[in-house]
């Protein structure tokens, strides 16, 4: 209980939980992101455990993380026992499964660094053009995760990063997928043809159809903002247009969904 008294007292005054904090600690809190639900934390601990700052959980939540607690005390690292309610604050959402964490950013790479580092042979990237829906960001990231993409691309001035939301809804996807930050649009065309990439865009009409469409063996598809669709210039530029067959009876899949199926049709090529 004491434990638990200790932690909601510096919920209320500030200190932790960033709300009104002074800006040195707001400055710290820009490099860090707060994350929540089970397997999202576990797998920043199994990646990256020297990028947990802080860790907050319930009781029942004790037992199945011993590891990482123990961890924290041989590291110095600070947790917190504390109420469902604290949880709720802190994470701003009832979504958190019992166990909240402060983690540091992990900053998305260059694209030259990426390409210089990835193996020959497949390879599948997606390219996020508007994309901005934490909730779809975090699905994506999950399908990535397991069709084994190598990369999310982001524009250059994509303000797209990582939330606790996406995070949770990624089940640890997140930590399985690298983001990697783009330059000028025409620079990173050529960088990704030049490593032997074609690209797609993918349209909701007009283009070939998915399953009868050839895909290569190093392919990324090209995703727009669901209503706004993606930069028209930037879907002329890529070598093919896909789309998904259905049965006309909904206008669409949301570019999360559609995402899916767009890895597992090349998955399934291969």
């Amino acid at each position: 209980m004491r434990a638990r008294d200790e932690a909601r007292g510096r919920f209320e005054d500030g200190d932790d939980e960033g709300y009104d904090a002074p800006s040195p600690q707001r400055a710290r809190r820009d490099a860090e992101v707060r994350l929540y639900g089970l397997n999202a934390i576990r797998a920043v601990y199994a990646r990256r455990p020297q990028a947990i700052r802080k860790l907050y959980l319930d009781t029942p939540r004790i037992p199945q993380l011993q590891p990482l607690l123990a961890w924290c005390v041989a590291n110095r690292v600070g947790y917190r026992v504390v109420e469902q309610d604290d949880l709720d604050r802190l994470a701003a959402s009832n979504h958190h499964e019992g166990v909240v964490a402060d983690v540091l950013r992990e900053e998305p790479v260059s694209l030259s660094e990426w390409l210089r580092d990835l193996p020959a042979g497949p390879q599948l990237a997606l390219w996020l053009d508007g994309v901005g829906n934490p909730h779809n960001l975090g699905a994506i990231l999950r399908s990535a995760a397991h069709f084994g993409v190598s990369a999310v691309l982001l524009p250059k001035d994509s303000s797209l990063a990582l939330s606790g939301a996406a995070a949770r809804v990624a089940e640890g996807g997140a930590e399985a997928v690298p983001m990697v930050r783009m330059g000028r649009s025409d620079n990173a065309l050529a960088q990704l043809r030049g490593a032997g990439f074609a690209l797609a865009a993918t349209v909701v009409n007009g283009g070939d159809d998915l399953f009868r469409a050839p895909l290569p063996e190093r392919l990324v598809y090209v995703l727009g903002a669901e209503g706004e669709g993606m930069d028209r210039e930037l879907a002329a530029a890529c070598d093919q247009r896909l789309s998904i067959p259905g049965s006309g009876r909904v206008e669409s899949l949301n570019v999360a969904a559609a995402t899916a199926v767009l890895l597992a049709a090349w998955r399934a090529r291969r």
